[in-house]
């Protein structure tokens, strides 16, 4: 079986191999910080080729990218509890969990960082903001067809996910329920006054 084929399947070869350059992504960040390593450091760490690297994801950036969004994928999924409050509250709940764990940090750090590394990164960073804005914007369509008054993407980026990674992003932590919780109130409650 060759390694395309291998990638089709669920576990394999190329599953390690991925979860590997993951991981290593993850820890030189967490060392060094963003920009502070090398497609060559990577695989080294990762124990892979670099051409596997460059092979499945052609540059640093845009397998920076997809760890950022693996990891938010697999750790802050897009909830469906039936109500939006429901979703907004365990979705806020997972980010917080997520960005003030082992290597929440790092990845936060990266998501940032990839917004001011060049035309790639630019690029990468785009692509990143993008697609986490289309499943929060899953959420909030779901609530609307239930009838709901959903707030915009923005509105959630900007009241409750924007304090989260301020905080931790300089050092104000830890994000306890109480105050993550209070954030989605106070969205919740601003939407409601707004068309009051």
């Amino acid at each position: 079986m060759n390694e395309r084929q291998q990638s089709r399947r669920p576990g394999g070869r190329s599953a390690r191999v991925g979860a590997q350059v993951h991981q290593a992504v993850t820890e030189l960040i967490g060392e060094r910080g963003y920009g502070n390593f090398t497609v060559g450091e990577v695989a080294a760490r990762a124990g892979v080729a670099d051409s596997s690297i460059y092979r499945r994801w052609g540059s640093l950036e845009t397998l920076l990218t997809d760890v950022a969004l693996t990891r938010l994928n697999a750790r802050s999924p897009m909830p469906d509890t039936g109500t939006l409050a429901g979703d907004l509250r365990t979705y806020a709940a997972q980010v917080a969990r997520e960005i003030t764990g082992p290597d929440g940090p790092a990845v936060l750090h990266l998501a940032v960082a990839l917004s001011g590394s060049g035309e790639q990164g630019v690029r990468a960073g785009q692509e990143l903001r993008a697609e986490r804005t289309r499943q929060l914007q899953s959420v909030l369509d779901r609530a609307r067809e239930r009838g709901e008054d959903a707030p915009d993407a923005l509105d959630l980026l900007d009241h409750v996910l924007a304090p989260m990674y301020v905080r931790v992003l300089f050092g104000m932590v830890p994000l306890a329920p109480e105050y993550v919780d209070g954030l989605v109130d106070r969205l919740l409650l601003t939407r409601s006054v707004d068309q009051g």
